[in-house]
């Protein structure tokens, strides 16, 4: 006998793919493919390599929509075609053969829209990921260490290259600042999630007297943006300072004055880089650091005005905490802007931060749809 559960769940998966169905537009689509694959077959498609790259690029993306809401739907069918017949012959195995594929429907389906909800200009490019220590010392460093920690295990399980860029050992303990660049499809669409300002409590190691403390770590995350994106950086609005390479604990990598450090006086953007082997290498990734810190305030300030005009205020001061990471007097971790939670912050500490993610992206596809239709 099947259970109701089963079948309520099936009932959901329809439900979800017709409203796909509708909001992806699928003939539009085919229609948009059609079209590409014509301007293929002209005689100077490949005149112009970078269009065509664009146009080849688009194709695929298509393509790949159309295709997997395909595949989705066939084994939605699939699975209806089980049930029917597990209702008619009774038949216990191909009930429990059905409850394992309903549920793993069910999870295709929500990285499938997942991956919809990443289709922002940018949300494919690779993403730089900064720490910086609020007020409180080592405490406060120790904090940007135990996040640095959860964000690269988080990295790895995505399959994402994980580089550390730029790195500033704390005094005691910690880190006074780390830069990170995750490298993979999407990872700035996923990390952006995490810029913001994530609260610590707990009961200080480093305090003797055993009293509970709070901590600040602002996370802020840039897509990486390479010279395809015209971004105007003149050279005499550029402070280079050269000094040593240092890694965690103070130990010099080597004794020349690799490292590089780039002051946009324009901005007051500051970037630097000690993790190449040459000051060649690290003026280059400085570089591109500061084309997309410069992209990254352009379109701020876009927002901004954008907010001026819709009567918003932002508030981004230390007490706009985005998370809550609390190990004491209980554990919790709580995602101030979704509600999204978890009372296994060991799990979350290790990198488990996807549903804090997925609930963030889909609030945000969410808010915009209430603001269109205001």
């Amino acid at each position: 006998m099947l259970e109701p559960e089963i079948k309520q769940d099936l009932r959901e998966i329809a439900e979800r793919l017709t409203n796909l169905r509708g909001s992806l537009d699928l003939d539009l689509k085919q229609e948009q493919i059609s079209d590409f694959e014509e301007k293929m077959t002209a005689p100077d498609f490949w005149d112009d390599n970078e269009r065509a790259q664009k146009i080849i690029g688009e194709l695929n993306a298509i393509k790949t929509v159309a295709e997997e809401f395909s595949e989705l739907n066939s084994q939605y069918e699939d699975l209806e075609l089980t049930r029917e017949l597990a209702e008619e012959e009774q038949d216990d195995s191909l009930a429990a053969e059905l409850g394992t594929g309903v549920a793993a429907l069910m999870k295709k389906l929500d990285e499938y829209e997942l991956q919809l909800l990443l289709n922002q200009p940018y949300d494919k490019l690779n993403a730089y990921l900064e720490l910086h220590p609020g007020a409180g010392g080592t405490e406060s460093q120790d904090w940007a260490d135990m996040l640095l920690r959860m964000y690269r295990r988080w990295g790895e399980k995505r399959g994402f290259k994980v580089e550390v860029v730029d790195y500033l050992p704390g005094d005691e303990a910690g880190v006074k600042s780390v830069t990170l660049l995750f490298k993979g499809f999407n990872a700035y669409g996923y990390l952006k999630a995490e810029k913001g300002v994530h609260r610590l409590v707990r009961i200080s190691p480093f305090d003797a007297s055993g009293r509970r403390h709070t901590s600040f770590v602002s996370c802020d995350v840039m897509p990486e943006i390479d010279d395809s994106i015209e971004i105007e950086i003149r050279p005499e609005d550029l402070h280079v300072d050269t000094y040593r390479s240092s890694g965690a604990g103070g130990q010099h990598i080597n004794k020349t004055e690799s490292a590089v450090r780039i002051t946009h006086m324009p901005t007051g953007i500051v970037v630097s880089c000690q993790t190449e082997r040459s000051q060649i290498q690290n003026r280059e990734r400085c570089m591109t650091m500061l084309r997309s810190k410069l992209y990254e305030k352009k379109i701020e300030e876009q927002q901004q005005e954008l907010a001026k005009i819709r009567g918003e205020q932002m508030d981004i001061a230390w007490g706009s905490q985005i998370r809550s990471y609390v190990f004491h007097p209980y554990s919790m971790v709580k995602d101030h802007r979704t509600g999204a939670e978890s009372g296994n912050i060991g799990s979350v500490m290790d990198g488990e931060i996807d549903f804090l993610i997925d609930a963030y992206l889909r609030g945000q596809i969410n808010t915009k749809n209430d603001s269109d239709n205001i």
